[in-house]
């Protein structure tokens, strides 16, 4: 009898209550339905779902943001499917269907009040994450038409807009130059092969000649007789090199070998500072094996790779593992694997040097070819 009366009571009570309104209850059917298509494993790490409810589940509400984590992972890996300028796209209608940007009034507007400043927070994290994807026009759209509502429903979020905007622009103009700087450095380089091709076909007295006037060419010995320094500036080039790398470039560049990718997003790049950082490792090698070669006596050659190998253990030394697999690749370059003499003077100069720094790479190839020397 008493269950009875409870259970009458609770119905009673629930009847009493007051309904839902039909946009919040549209809210909550519309979170539980993708809510359901995201699965989670491991203690509730959120592992895979569909694109829509990967979607809805990056938008901020006036109680919910997303976590931090969560966004990069699915930025970064969301190119692959979805454009960014259609992402955005999207993430403004589901703003403006869930929220009701539009209504300002009435209790819509205290749950604007802590909507607005997520959703800036949101552009904020995007823009600072992944900057390159706001050089296309049609992201940038979208961009303007949010930071404009946000300012219009709650103007205590101008400045954090400002700080964003300005960020963003600092940090593309400063793309701009540096890929000027790569273009006007890869010129430089191109005009001076030409001029370096040009005089040795206008030396006509034989090779002596022609090995004269590349000579003549400052030795980077010269430039710079140290070789811990030398370490130091390839590490700054290396650094500033790789900050420029955003990582959906490398998310780009591994899609390429996918052939069930549509081609539309594999042409996606707007940067090319991956390739660029390729080319500084291949351009590094290449003139580690110039400067070797370039010299016609065998002493001079020998000092030349003393100081490179001192260089790469300094890169090691100083954590510069690309610059020090560069300088190996570049010694390691059949033009100069095929100067056995001057190898074997190398190693018998500085052959316990290189055992003492435990460098197994230069003992093993040297050695190797004392070995078939000797043999």
């Amino acid at each position: 009898m008493m269950i009875s009366f409870l259970a009458y009571l609770h119905d009673y009570m629930q009847s009493r209550a007051p309904l839902p309104s039909t946009e919040e209850a549209a809210r909550r059917h519309c979170f539980r339905v993708y809510h359901q298509a995201l699965v989670y494993r491991d203690g509730g790490n959120l592992v895979s779902g569909s694109l829509d409810a990967l979607v809805q589940h990056m938008v901020p509400t006036a109680d919910y943001y997303p976590d931090r984590a969560y966004l990069f992972a699915f930025l970064l890996s969301s190119r692959l499917f979805i454009k960014p300028h259609e992402l955005l796209g999207e993430v403004c209608e589901l703003c403006d269907q869930q929220q009701k940007l539009g209504d300002k009034h009435g209790p819509a507007k205290e749950r604007l009040g802590r909507f607005v400043p997520h959703l800036v927070q949101l552009l904020a994290e995007w823009t600072e994450t992944f900057p390159y994807d706001f050089r296309d026009e049609r992201v940038m759209a979208h961009v303007r038409s949010l930071t404009q509502k946000c300012v219009t429903i709650e103007p205590g979020v101008r400045k954090e807009v400002s700080t964003l905007l300005q960020n963003l622009l600092h940090r593309l103009t400063t793309l701009e130059k540096y890929e000027e700087f790569l273009h006007r450095v890869n010129s430089e380089s191109s005009t001076s092969c030409v001029d370096s091709l040009s005089t040795l076909q206008r030396c006509t007295g034989g090779d002596k000649l022609k090995r004269s006037a590349l000579r003549l060419q400052m030795d980077v010995t010269e430039l710079c007789p140290n070789p811990a320094l030398l370490a130091q500036q390839l590490t700054h080039i290396e650094l500033e090199r790789l900050s420029y790398i955003g990582p959906e470039e490398f998310v780009q560049a591994f899609a390429k070998e996918n052939p069930h990718l549509e081609t539309s997003f594999k042409d996606m790049k707007k940067t090319r500072n991956l390739e660029s950082y390729v080319q500084w490792f291949n351009r590094l090698s290449y003139f580690v094996a110039t400067e070797v070669c370039k010299h016609v006596k065998k002493k001079q050659r020998v000092k030349v790779m003393e100081y490179w190998i001192e260089t790469a253990r300094e890169c090691f030394n100083i954590g510069n593992f690309n610059s020090l697999m560069a300088i190996i690749a570049g010694l390691n370059m059949s033009p100069i694997s095929r100067l056995k003499k001057t190898t074997i003077k190398l190693f018998l100069g500085c052959g316990r040097v290189l055992e003492i720094n435990g460098n197994l790479w230069f003992q093993f190839h040297w050695k190797s070819g004392f070995e078939e020397i000797e043999s």
